[in-house]
């Protein structure tokens, strides 16, 4: 029953705003409140993840929609569309620390089925706009560039995955990076590469690195597979030589790291995450993104 789930979300979120979520979200002007606070935090973010979860509701104005038509008698102080929107700008900085609270849950009841040896990376485009216009919107964080994928310019954001390998399901996040789009693949998990001990990683070509993965291999005892690049300057007979075993060793590796893709592609289902063109401010893209996310991730518990 839908009100049972409803019930539940209030009562989690409730005990995490309790614990430190209230941390990430206070407010030290008395400037900064709402002209209504009579609905809570707790009640809000209830409200906002109970519509995008179970109604399949993930714009702002379609959740108030909702809420104002349907949940009314669960919650008499919901604000004008408004102030609505306002307060939940202001609680996206909490998000990020949401999505991870939720996702070491996660990890506790899943980690006996993954494969803690064979980690998957990539990064997934979050599209403001075209790239045919002059992106506005959270210049601090978006930037111009290229989807290979979808052979498109676009102004935007991305968010860089490192998952757990799980056979027959779709990978586990164990780290999840935004960045601007015209950020490098590699410089922006580069960072992260350190902490992965004992590991087989695959990716794709934009990942290929000889130094850094001799340094890995040395220090960390950890590989990153890619499909086979090709060498500048080498000479058609050696390249067909070995054409053939770099298509097999080139199949295997996108093989191991299609599942990956299963991920993306599922997020963009569940909370259609990919298309921001809605977003107005950074606080927006904030809790648009990591919003999302924390969506999906509800799916797990």
């Amino acid at each position: 029953m839908k009100e049972l789930e409803l019930i539940r979300l209030y009562y989690y979120f409730c005990e995490c705003n309790d614990k430190e979520l209230a941390l990430y979200c206070q407010r030290f002007s008395p400037n900064s409140c709402p002209s209504n606070e009579k609905l809570t935090d707790a009640e809000l973010l209830t409200i906002y993840f109970y519509c995008r979860r179970f109604e399949n509701k993930h714009l702002k104005s379609e959740i108030h929609d909702y809420a104002d038509r349907y949940l009314r008698s669960w919650f008499p102080d919901l604000p004008a569309y408004a102030t609505f929107n306002v307060r939940l700008n202001n609680l996206g900085n909490c998000l990020p620390y949401l999505a991870n609270r939720i996702l070491n849950k996660i990890h506790v009841f899943e980690y006996q089925h993954v494969e803690n040896s064979i980690s998957l990376i990539d990064s997934m485009p979050i599209m403001l706009c075209s790239g045919k216009r002059k992106g506005k919107v959270a210049p601090e964080l978006s930037e111009k560039s290229f989807c290979s994928t979808k052979g498109v310019y676009y102004y935007g954001v991305k968010l860089h995955t490192i998952a757990f390998y799980r056979k027959g399901k779709l990978p586990l996040p164990e780290y999840l990076l935004l960045t601007s789009a015209a950020e490098n693949d590699l410089e922006a998990i580069r960072p992260v590469l350190t902490n992965l001990v004992n590991r087989a990683i695959f990716a794709d070509k934009a990942y290929a690195n000889k130094p850094l993965n001799q340094d890995l291999l040395n220090n960390a005892n950890t590989f990153i597979y890619t499909p086979t690049k090709l060498i500048k300057g080498e000479t058609i007979f050696t390249r067909n030589f070995k054409k053939a075993a770099d298509s097999l060793f080139s199949t295997a590796v996108s093989t191991v790291r299609q599942p990956i893709e299963g991920l993306f592609n599922w997020l963009i289902e569940k909370t259609n995450l990919q298309k921001a063109s809605k977003v107005r401010a950074t606080k927006g893209l904030i809790l648009h993104v990591f919003g999302a996310i924390v969506t999906a991730l509800l799916n797990w518990i």
